[in-house]
């Protein structure tokens, strides 16, 4: 399978979505670990889809607008551990898939984003209403229950999920350059990145196989890794 999408691959990508869509919506998520790059191939692949349809059909819902408020984490101890499946509102994310595959096409459904300039949620940041197509991406999509969370119900409410893989080091480079630019010092961006994103990576790295189809960029290019 692989090199399978080497030309025009994000064009391919939304092709094989519009092919499996049928009546209601259809919930594709992109799972990977921190700094993979899911959100810029999410928006490609709206661009993509938007443009093989020659409509707005599909919208992002990203697994971020579900992240527990600062507030939240600092009252419980857990800021500096911000990212982990534990602070995120697992729940909240369930009810809100379940609400789009649901709620008939046409009906308004909220959704939360997030902000990094502020680093926090932005409640009712997206409404879907004509997109018959969700891409919700974030890095724990094919994750089991985890602590008492119940995160398998995540894959249970998505007709497929595909696997972002990266290179270690490029995560960790593309993680320190996020957490400079948001504020943090060179030394505390590499703790934040050695004591809790890559800890998370390995963690992600475990639902890999899980996946229905694992993709790895290069360059902006996606070939399939493994299927």
């Amino acid at each position: 399978m692989a090199g399978e999408f080497a030309e025009r691959p994000v064009d391919r990508l939304a092709r094989r979505v519009l092919d499996r869509v049928g009546r209601g919506r259809y919930l594709v998520g992109i799972a990977g670990p921190p700094g993979a790059g899911k959100s810029t191939l999410s928006a490609l692949l709206r661009k993509a889809i938007d443009a093989e349809a020659g409509a707005a059909v599909a919208e992002i819902a990203p697994m971020d607008g579900y992240h527990l408020t600062n507030d939240v984490l600092c009252a419980r101890g857990s800021f500096a551990r911000k990212g982990e499946p534990d602070t995120f509102d697992v729940a909240g994310y369930v009810a809100g898939l379940h609400r789009l595959r649901s709620t008939p096409v046409g009906e308004p459904v909220a959704w939360p984003t997030f902000d990094r300039t502020i680093d926090a949620p932005v409640p009712d940041g997206v409404v879907f209403d004509q997109q018959s197509i969700v891409l919700t991406e974030g890095n724990y999509l094919l994750l089991d229950d985890f602590e008492g969370r119940m995160w398998s119900a995540v894959r249970t409410l998505l007709d497929e999920c595909w696997y972002l893989d990266a290179p270690r080091e490029v995560i960790e480079d593309r993680l320190l350059r996020r957490h400079i630019g948001g504020g943090r010092t060179p030394a505390a961006a590499a703790t934040k990145v050695r004591d809790s994103d890559l800890r998370n990576a390995d963690l992600i790295a475990t639902t890999r196989a899980r996946a229905d189809l694992i993709l790895r960029e290069n360059c902006g290019r996606y070939s399939v890794a493994e299927c």
